[in-house]
């Protein structure tokens, strides 16, 4: 049966559970990342949540959308949105970075129901998406493919030739998400390799281009929602995000990129997503 869509309250909540798991995953199996995974909870949610038509009972099914994370190392928050959504039990979401488990750090597809494409080397997530929304475009179906990517990748030039690609084939069925937490590996985007104008320089190689609020539920709706009247060019969303959002000491902090929240920094974490007994 395919995924009914939910209302933004509950969208709302289901980025609060997404926010439990990627800390509780990445504490239990001392993996990295959790900050990138906080930061796109939002747009995890309102995807899986309201916006991709997938079948979680058939996760090959011919008139799903497609998704694809480019920023492949936040790969917790896509994991748990698939086992929320029904792709496989929550309770697996146990086995996340142990030795031996189909839920790698960085995103697998291999032996994930609901995953399409393995990811983690930062710059080729764009350009898979783009050749997949080529293909999907040329066969007539209504598919739709979603890319969402970091800030910092987009220091990558593989990426600006995915741009350029997308706009000379008219893609409108691709839509590219930036979640723009303004934090890399180890400094600001800014100091690493800035972006400014970012919107322009998008909107100069052929994109129609919406810059929003990437916490805001109604904000990330509606964006989605224009990106797919738009039937004469590819949509990027650039969505502003806080790295870290939800657990204020993890906050703009760059320290959790690699970090993994341990004894009391995990109890913390916890108590501030609601969650008193962790």
């Amino acid at each position: 049966m395919k995924i009914e869509p939910l209302t933004v309250p509950d969208t709302i909540e289901l980025a609060l559970r997404l926010r439990r798991h990627i800390v509780r995953m990445c504490s239990r199996g001392g993996s990295s990342h959790v900050g990138s995974g906080l930061s796109m909870a939002d747009v995890a949610a309102v995807l899986y949540g309201h916006i991709l038509r997938l079948d979680p009972g058939n996760p090959g099914w011919p008139g799903r959308d497609r998704f694809v994370l480019s920023k492949g190392h936040a790969g917790a928050c896509v994991y748990a949105a698939l086992a929320e959504r029904g792709f496989f039990p929550v309770a697996d979401l146990d086995r996340h970075y142990v030795n031996g488990s189909n839920l790698s750090g960085h995103l697998s597809h291999k032996g994930v129901p609901g995953v399409e494409f393995s990811t983690g080397s930062l710059g080729h997530g764009l350009g898979i998406g783009a050749g997949m929304a080529l293909q999907l475009g040329r066969t007539g179906g209504e598919q739709r493919v979603f890319v969402v990517l970091s800030d910092g990748e987009c220091d990558e030039g593989s990426n600006w030739e995915a741009i350029l690609f997308a706009a000379h084939h008219r893609l409108s069925n691709l839509c590219a998400v930036i979640d723009h937490n303004k934090l890399q590996s180890i400094a600001p985007v800014s100091e690493t390799l800035a972006l400014k104008p970012f919107a322009d320089k998008w909107r100069a190689f052929g994109w129609a281009v919406e810059r929003i609020d990437g916490h805001d539920h109604d904000q990330l709706k509606a964006a989605f929602e224009a990106a797919a009247v738009t039937t004469d060019r590819p949509t990027c969303i650039i969505a502003d995000t806080v790295k870290g959002r939800g657990v204020s000491f993890m906050e703009n902090q760059v320290l959790w990129h690699y970090r993994s929240p341990q004894g009391e920094e995990f109890v913390a974490a916890m108590r501030e997503l609601g969650v008193p007994d962790a």
